[in-house]
C-alpha cells in the first residue's frame, strides 16, 4: 500500500493500547488504524501468540497491517507473509526447558492461593507464559486474582525465586496483564522486532507501559525512534497528532 509518508512507521502495542488487556478492539479503533495506513506504514506488536492477537484485532490481522509482530516479534509477518521466527526450544534445548518447567510446576503446586484453574504454563514459539492461577480462569476470576496479587505479590515473589534459581539461563521475566508473566531469553522483548525495521527513518512506538521497553528502545540510539506512553483507547487523537 502506497503511503503519504514513506519511511515512517507507527508501531502499536496491543494489550493496554489498542485494546483493554485480552479484549477485542472496537470498530472505531480498527477503522482509525486503516485510515492511518494511508498516511504511514502501520505495525502492531504484542507479547501474545498470533492466535490471541487475531482474536483481538481480527482473523485477517496479518493482512490488515503492514507488520504484525506476535510474541514480541519472535514471530514476524510483513504484508501477510511470515518473514521470521525464533524458537525458545532451539535456543535453550529440551533439557533446560524441562528443568525450568518441572520446577515451576512444583512451585505452583505448593502455592497456597484462593483458587487454581488450568494451563499454568503456556508454551509459545519464543517464550513461556506462566500463570499461578491458570489461564483457563474466567474474567471474573482474573479480576479477583489481580486484586489479590497486588496485595500478596504472588507473581513478584515467584519471579524472584525463578530468577535466582535459573540465573545461569540468562532469562528475562516480564510481569504483565492480570494473571501471568512471560519468560524469555534476554533481548527477546519488544525491542526484538526492531531488527525488521531498519529501512525506516522514523519509528513511532505507542504503548501504555514504556518503563522497560521504551527505555530500552531509546538506549539503542535509534535517532528516528519516538516512544509515546498512551492509556488504553486514547491512542486515536495522539496518533493523529504525531503521525499526521
Amino acid at each position: 500500500m502506497a503511503v503519504a509518508k514513506p519511511g515512517v512507521i507507527a508501531l502499536f502495542d496491543v494489550d493496554g493500547t489498542l485494546t483493554a488487556p485480552r479484549k477485542v478492539a472496537n470498530s472505531e479503533m480498527l477503522g482509525f488504524m486503516q485510515e492511518l495506513r494511508k498516511v504511514v506504514t502501520v505495525g502492531v506488536v504484542g507479547g501474545s501468540d498470533l492466535i490471541k492477537i487475531s482474536e483481538q484485532l481480527g482473523s485477517t490481522v496479518t493482512h490488515d497491517y503492514d507488520y504484525v509482530f506476535s510474541e514480541n516479534g519472535l514471530v514476524a509477518h510483513k504484508q501477510g507473509k511470515l518473514i521470521g521466527t525464533e524458537s525458545l526450544k532451539t535456543f535453550l534445548g529440551d533439557e533446560k526447558l524441562k528443568e525450568f518447567i518441572n520446577f515451576t510446576l512444583h512451585y505452583i503446586a505448593d502455592l497456597d492461593i484462593p483458587i487454581k484453574r488450568g494451563t499454568f504454563i503456556e508454551f509459545r514459539s519464543g517464550m513461556l507464559n506462566v500463570s499461578p492461577i491458570g489461564r483457563n480462569c474466567s474474567q471474573e476470576e482474573r479480576d479477583e486474582f489481580e486484586k489479590y496479587d497486588k496485595v500478596q505479590n504472588i507473581r513478584p515473589k515467584m519471579v524472584s525465586v525463578l530468577r535466582e534459581k535459573f540465573a545461569h539461563l540468562n532469562l528475562t521475566f516480564s510481569i504483565g496483564g492480570q494473571i501471568s508473566f512471560d519468560v524469555f531469553p534476554q533481548g527477546w522483548d519488544k525491542t526484538y522486532c526492531l531488527r525488521y525495521l531498519d529501512g525506516f527513518n522514523e519509528i513511532h512506538f505507542f504503548g501504555d507501559k514504556l518503563t522497560r521497553v521504551g527505555t530500552t528502545m531509546k538506549s539503542m540510539n535509534l535517532n528516528g525512534l519516538l516512544a509515546t506512553q498512551l492509556p488504553v483507547l486514547k491512542t486515536l487523537s495522539s496518533s493523529v497528532n504525531l503521525c499526521s
